[in-house]
């Protein structure tokens, strides 16, 4: 087993990742290409991947499906890359998730929002502490975003009462949270970016004492993925603003388009790119012929990958 402080240093550094999770033309989960996707991006070189999360669509996904999910990536993947595991909704389901995780073998638990209703500071902090408390030997990283965005006060109790909530990945953007949160805290956490397309923030935050993040085109673009972020290591500006402008800016405006392509437009990618994940599930809604047309050329203008 990976202790907290393990996997602390685990997501401290390189390129993390989200893996889609495929379904076929039913929408019903597929372990088999599933596990061809994760045997394909496990040589790249991410340091840690994490399953059935925002981008692996969990807020569509069954226990069974979660289940299949979280096996088929632990086993896939053992020995190559450490595998967190979404957990998430009401505080009783996220338990469960993470205890399921946990007998299966994953390193660590992305505590996702509680979703629907608002919620106070302190009724956020005590959702997280339950879920920490329920997995007390596995590291938990808090996913700031939506409804569920706590600020320094409330991290640094949280820090106090749960050992095992060891990272905080932002995805909301608020800088003078961040930086408070990143200043405050020190060294307590590890911090990750986890804006959606992370990429075009990974300058700025890497300014905020914050180099590492999750990237979704890692799930199509694996090696324009890590040359990118070795290029944001290395404050390799020309690469930097050469992809930002060839590449990310334009892909931003297929994504833009509808709510939700956040996640259409990666299974888009991963469809083009040959490692086809099928369809979203609703509610969310898939590229139109046109767009898949645009990101195709997008795509092509990178070269093998």
């Amino acid at each position: 087993m990976t202790t907290p402080q393990e996997l602390k240093q685990i997501v401290s550094e390189g390129l993390l990742s989200f893996p889609v999770t495929d379904f076929d033309a039913n929408g019903d989960f597929r372990a088999d290409t599933y596990a061809e996707r994760l045997e394909w991006l496990a040589p790249y070189g991410a340091s840690a991947l994490f399953v059935a999360g925002g981008t692996g669509e969990f807020f569509s996904l069954t226990q069974d499906d979660y289940t299949q999910v979280v096996r088929t990536a632990v086993e896939v993947c053992r020995g190559k890359v450490p595998i967190l595991a979404g957990a998430g909704g009401p505080t009783r389901v996220a338990i469960a998730y993470a205890k399921e995780a946990q007998r299966l073998g994953a390193h660590g638990i992305l505590l996702m929002p509680h979703y629907l209703t608002e919620a106070c500071q302190d009724g956020i902090a005590e959702h997280a502490e339950e879920v920490c408390k329920s997995v007390p030997n596995m590291g938990v990283i808090i996913y700031n975003r939506a409804n569920s965005k706590l600020n320094a006060d409330m991290l640094e109790r949280l820090a106090e009462r749960c050992p095992n909530l060891i990272g905080f990945k932002d995805g909301v953007g608020e800088i003078e949270n961040m930086v408070t949160i990143r200043r405050r805290l020190g060294e307590r956490f590890s911090y990750l970016g986890g804006l959606p397309t992370a990429e075009v923030y990974a300058a700025a935050y890497k300014a905020l004492g914050v180099p590492v993040y999750s990237s979704a085109v890692f799930n199509f673009i694996p090696k324009t993925a890590m040359d990118f972020y070795r290029a944001i290591a290395a404050d390799d500006h020309a690469t930097v603003g050469k992809l930002i402008d060839e590449f990310f800016l334009p892909y931003l405006k297929i994504r833009n388009r509808r709510a939700g392509y956040a996640v259409s437009i990666v299974k888009a990618g991963a469809k083009l790119v040959g490692h086809d994940a099928g369809p979203v599930r609703a509610p969310l809604t898939d590229l139109t012929a046109e767009e898949m047309e645009q990101l195709d050329a997008l795509i092509k203008k990178l070269g093998p990958q």
